[in-house]
């Protein structure tokens, strides 16, 4: 085998970009031929993004991405590039890579296998391709094959698996690669971020190579692309089962691209991340990604002084450091959209002061320690920080309603609308300031709260976007206390201290999350079971109550409480601010897990525990 140089890239795309996304694609084959490439393998639709939903099924859409490819090829001058796109064959669409060599199309190679697990609906716009069919595409007048193919280069033979093709296990492309005789595999890809994946990944990629006995070469998209889902721009190369480059992940780059000689040595493998470093790197560039390709000048958040807010102020700080650290403040300041650079000592807190607005919006429900801890908090990052009452507002819509029915609310008979109206109270407000500042909102529900419901519609769930909607309160309130001593911010030590509260109900009652609810770490795992592994109510206490230490009227209570609330409240999951996909499952009805909004509420099923 000759000693070539091969290169994978990662792209931040965005759908309907045109010129943007063909330009960072230009700008990373440019890259690539600096560092002396011979092949360069982009990731799957790269030209598009894959997150371009239903307009992959008109039929314009692939026909403009086909006019992108041909803008493409006097770029791809000495050098074969390999790029993701869609083609249409009259009624059906498929998920192809372009190989273009010497800025000539040689060829068209189809997805086999379709993504539809999790947030993955691929079987909607894409025809899966048949194992060793190749026809004939019609591309600049000429008969380009498109199909299950491979090609060589200076008597390397290489191959293609694409994103999910590799996943399949026995009927994977691959083992046809292999009996092939490829030296070289590319898996151009679209795989969203997860806390933890990209484990799995090194080891699809490392078994890959040593099962098939050849070189796996891995490029992976980047950044939020369309909203919801965000791509970690992962690059690998491995060879008979070792790793031989990594690079770091989840860049505010445009783009990167990683070259390597085709050589048995480790030249630059980048280390692991635990979950707490991945969650606040991904929330991290989403939330920028958002900002920018939004229009946005910023963010308003709603600042209670408790977990959830707090830990979404500080993912904005870390957005705004980690994005200067990379990029360096005048390109951070220009990709954000910020006119003028601050000068300042501390031009970090001046960036986040311009982009963060917070306020605390009490009540005579609030407590001095809440007030303290969001105060605080806003000071120690640099974010604007505001506060006021609502009492009079919350008194008004109080009265008015009293008058109406004839007689006065109490906490005895109201308890639940005597709480939501001082949470409704709050949104028209935040949302006047978001408005005035050309913000993004930032909705403050989690993932636990979504299970349950425990989130006023049109209060707290009031957003443009739902930062940590998709992780639980239990991973919150742990990953805090690890954010607090490792990202160095010692503003989190009072929110550190606080027993999470909705503070919606007078101070003397000790209103706590836990009491109104169960415990987080018990809906944790009985949401793991019911969500994530979609057990039965009856399947979740057998299981939890061999793993957990309640007592058995204790545990059927939870269970019960968990399922009713969660059949009730699916029309609020409905209409949560988008949110990031952060965690291996997610309840966005819209991704990940979908539930009908009216039902029987599992009532026989729930009824069954009752006879234990």
């Amino acid at each position: 085998m000759s000693p070539i140089k091969i290169a994978g890239a990662t792209v931040n795309q965005t759908p309907l970009d045109w010129s943007g996304n063909l330009n960072r694609i230009i700008l990373s084959i440019e890259e690539a031929k600096r560092q002396e490439a011979e092949i360069l393998c982009l990731p799957e639709l790269a030209i598009t993004g894959y997150g371009s939903e239903d307009l992959f099924l008109s039929y314009w859409y692939p026909k403009k991405a086909l006019s992108q490819l041909e803008l493409l090829l006097p770029f791809c001058e000495g050098i074969t590039v390999a790029v993701g796109l869609p083609v249409r064959i009259q009624d059906k669409v498929y998920n192809c890579v372009a190989v273009i060599e010497n800025g000539k199309a040689k060829g068209f190679v189809a997805k086999q296998f379709m993504a539809i697990d999790g947030v993955h609906y691929e079987f909607r716009w894409f025809t899966p391709w048949l194992a060793n069919e190749v026809i004939e595409l019609e591309f600049q007048n000429q008969k380009v094959p498109l199909g299950d193919m491979t090609f060589h280069h200076k008597g390397i033979h290489y191959g293609f698996e694409i994103c999910e093709d590799a996943w399949r296990e026995k009927l994977r492309p691959g083992h046809r690669l292999c009996a092939r005789k490829v030296d070289l595999i590319f898996n151009p890809s679209a795989s969203h971020f997860a806390m933890g994946k990209t484990r799995l990944r090194k080891e699809l990629i490392e078994e890959s190579s040593a099962t098939f006995d050849c070189y796996y070469c891995y490029a992976n998209l980047l950044g939020n692309e369309a909203g919801r889902m965000i791509f970690d721009g992962e690059i690998m190369l491995a060879k008979s089962g070792v790793l031989l480059s990594r690079n770091k992940l989840l860049s505010f780059k445009d783009y990167q691209v990683n070259s390597f000689y085709l050589t048995q040595k480790a030249q630059d493998v980048a280390p692991l991340n635990s979950k707490n470093e991945e969650f606040v790197q991904a929330s991290a560039l989403g939330l920028f990604d958002y900002m920018r390709k939004s229009g946005s000048n910023g963010f308003v958040l709603s600042l209670s002084g408790g977990a959830d807010s707090s830990s979404i102020a500080i993912l904005v700080a870390e957005m705004v450091k980690r994005g200067i650290d990379e990029l360096g403040l005048e390109l951070f300041c220009k990709k954000a959209g910020i006119g003028s650079i601050p000068i300042s000592e501390d031009p970090e807190k001046k960036l986040v002061e311009k982009l963060l607005t917070t306020a605390y919006q009490g009540t005579k429900n609030s407590s001095e320690d809440t007030f303290s801890s969001a105060e605080s908090l806003a000071e120690s990052i640099g974010a604007t920080f505001y506060h006021w009452e609502i009492d009079e507002e919350v008194k008004s819509y109080t009265s008015k309603i009293e008058k109406a029915i004839g007689r006065k609310l109490t906490w005895e008979q109201d308890d639940i609308t005597l709480q939501n109206i001082q949470a409704r109270t709050r949104s028209p407000i935040i949302w006047m300031l978001a408005n005035i500042k050309n913000a993004l909102l930032l909705s403050t529900s989690n993932r636990s709260e979504g299970d349950v419901g425990y989130a006023t519609m049109d209060g707290d769930t009031s957003g443009s976007i739902s930062p940590i909607a998709a992780v639980d309160k239990y991973f919150i309130l742990n990953w805090l206390s690890w954010a607090e001593k490792n990202l160095d911010r010692p503003g989190l030590a009072k929110v550190n201290s606080l027993q999470p509260s909705a503070e919606l109900r007078p101070l003397e009652k000790t209103q706590t999350d836990e009491k109104d609810l169960m415990p987080y770490a018990v809906i944790l795992e009985i949401e793991k079971l019911a969500i994530r592994d979609r057990r039965s109510p009856m399947d979740i206490y057998l299981i939890l109550s061999e793993e957990l230490e309640l007592k058995p009227d204790i545990l059927k209570g939870y269970i019960k409480k968990f399922f009713r609330l969660w059949s009730r409240n699916q029309w609020k999951r409905e209409r949560l601010a988008p949110s990031f996909h952060l965690d291996e499952f997610n309840v966005d009805p819209k991704t990940w897990y979908r539930f009908p909004i009216l039902s029987g509420g599992f009532a026989e099923e729930l009824a069954q525990l009752e006879q234990l």
